[in-house]
């Protein structure tokens, strides 16, 4: 391959890696390509971050990995476990081979999922240690619905002593199973757990196995049995059941984010699961409004737009909660009448872009740390997600507008105008269409150059704008042609602005190239027909025709293109 060639492909490796990273620069997680040499380079922020802290030999094990899904050539998963400057973490390497002999390596960060994990697994060994060495406490009743004994050392707090000769359903707050309480019980049970009041006011949990006592004849005469605490254990299950909820209701909102194709209903997507999530009334969703929008003013100065929405609820709280969040409030907790609000805010790399807010009747209780953990998760990923809009609405804008001028181009004038026209074929009135063309135009850019060119053209925009409405719609069509769409205006009226422009395009006459050819304005004026409209290449045709015209009378002027009638007649 010659050296061109080579460079030829360095450049397309290059532009292939920056449009990867850029498509991946919003995602939370490190992304990371490996290439054919086995090195490694980041795919979006959090990836470089990431590469920093690690070791040789993770590079190494990574690149290996890599390696061998694309010989595969099939996605492969992988854990590992790296010691880097951030301390010893799980890892879960999802490793996907590109083209050329390269993979993308996505990481996902599965140090807290293991480490619960091994919790449990230890607690529950724990557990099954002390059962195997002795019970927690053992006990006996007898036939008059007494402790008999009870373990010397005692239980739940109490003396053995303190529970001799009382009754065991003082203990008992709550029997999952059916009949007498597992102390005065007529059958044998194994495992039956029982919730029961400590000595401090506190409830445990025991599980407990336990047989009757009879006499010879068969009477009931007490019971005997043992009891484990297992309070700790039953507290950790129910922490990792909310945390499994958090999880849950976190991947709705991604999915819903994912699944939704319309990117402005992203975020009504996550105030409806949001809300059905934690069990609320309504839910809302803002974002940082743009300095033009019409939003509400917190006192601070920032503005809040409401960008999604589930349920309805009072609005009168949202101006001081959102007030709250932006002077950097975790979250935010208000209660107004029979609603609780809770609310956090949404940011984006450490800067607040929006909030999450939630709504719910006080009979229903009050807000828990698991709400308010995962109202806080969820933001974290609506900012993600609204960071995501901004940069759509700007590829939008961007696709719609001229990069010189700023004015609409020509893909998105004529989108505008064939509303425009169909909206005039419901409801008939006036409008014209002008086109407007620079005379010698290329006299400037051969004689001054391109920048008096830019100069000039940036001049003419300035020129339309300050001499129309903004409900008109001004577009830059290529090079130095421009059009003007005047709704609501007749043939005097589109004459009288056709006039304004000319006169004002004296001002144009100091980019001109040379005194014999000043630089001035052509235009052409195109009057809708009420009664017949037209399509709209039609009144395009029209109005450019009467441009050409005007340029063949002598150019600095106007010319006026014949209605569709006069033209059939001619």
């Amino acid at each position: 391959m010659s050296d061109t060639a080579d460079q030829a492909e360095e450049k397309g490796d290059a532009a292939s890696h920056v449009l990867a990273a850029n498509a991946f620069a919003g995602f939370g997680e490190p992304i990371i390509e490996v290439a054919t040499d086995s090195s490694l380079s980041a795919l979006n922020p959090t990836a470089e971050g990431f590469l920093k802290g690690l070791g040789e030999n993770d590079v190494a094990h990574i690149a290996r990995a890599a390696t061998t899904a694309v010989e595969r050539n099939c996605p492969l998963v992988e854990q590992i476990e790296v010691s880097g400057t951030a301390g010893s973490q799980s890892l879960q390497l999802t490793i996907m081979p590109l083209e050329d002999g390269r993979a993308a390596v996505l990481v996902r960060d599965t140090t807290l999922e293991a480490s619960l994990r091994l919790a449990l697994v230890d607690s529950r060994q724990r557990y099954k240690d002390f059962v195997e060495i002795s019970t927690d406490f053992s006990w006996e009743t007898n036939a008059d619905h007494k402790f008999a004994f009870v373990s010397p050392r005692g239980a739940l707090g109490y003396t053995a002593d303190a529970l001799i000769m009382i009754d065991p359903a003082d203990l008992v707050t709550e029997f999952s199973s059916g009949g007498n309480i597992p102390f005065l019980t007529e059958r044998r049970m194994e495992n039956s757990e029982a919730w029961l009041k400590r000595a401090d006011g506190r409830s445990a949990c025991v599980v407990i196995s336990a047989m009757p006592l009879l006499t010879p004849d068969g009477s009931w005469r007490g019971a005997r049995g043992v009891c484990r605490d297992v309070t700790e254990s039953r507290e950790r299950e129910a922490t990792l059941s909310r945390v499994r909820n958090r999880e849950r209701v976190l991947t709705g909102i991604v999915r819903s984010f994912r699944d939704e194709v319309n990117p402005e209903n992203m975020l009504a997507a996550a105030a409806e699961t949001l809300g059905r999530g934690l069990g609320a009334e309504s839910c809302k969703i803002f974002r940082l409004a743009s300095p033009d929008a019409q939003a509400s003013e917190s006192p601070d100065g920032s503005s809040f737009q409401l960008a999604g929405s589930f349920g309805k609820a009072d609005d009168d709280s949202d101006d001081s909660v959102l007030a709250s969040l932006a002077d950097g409030a975790g979250t935010a907790e208000m209660a107004k009448g029979s609603w609780q609000i809770l609310a956090a805010p949404a940011q984006y790399q450490g800067q607040l872009n929006g909030a999450a807010m939630l709504w719910r009747h006080v009979e229903r209780g009050p807000w828990n740390d698991d709400d308010r953990l995962l109202i806080g998760d969820i933001a974290n990923q609506i900012g993600v997600t609204i960071e995501q809009l901004v940069h759509h609405e700007r590829i939008v804008r961007i696709s719609r507008t001229d990069a010189m001028t700023g004015l609409l181009n020509r893909g998105a004038f004529l989108e505008a105008l064939t509303r425009q026209l169909n909206h005039l074929r419901r409801e008939p009135g006036d409008a014209a269409l002008m086109y407007v063309d620079l005379d010698n135009f290329k006299a400037v850019n051969d004689t001054k150059g391109h920048q008096a060119g830019d100069e000039a053209l940036l001049k003419l925009r300035d020129i339309l704008v300050q001499q129309t409405r903004p409900t008109d719609l001004v577009s830059r069509l290529g090079g130095d042609e421009f059009a003007v769409f005047l709704s609501g205006a007749n043939k005097e009226i589109a004459e009288g602005r056709a006039t304004k422009f000319l006169e004002a395009s004296e001002e144009l006459k100091e980019f001109s190239g040379s005194p014999d050819k000043p630089l001035g304005l052509s235009i052409g004026l195109a009057v809708l027909d009420r009664e017949e409209p037209e399509p709209l290449d039609e009144l395009l045709a029209r109005a450019d025709s009467a441009m050409y015209e005007a340029k063949r009378s002598g150019k600095g002027q106007f010319a006026f293109a014949p209605l569709p009638g006069e033209l059939a007649a001619s």
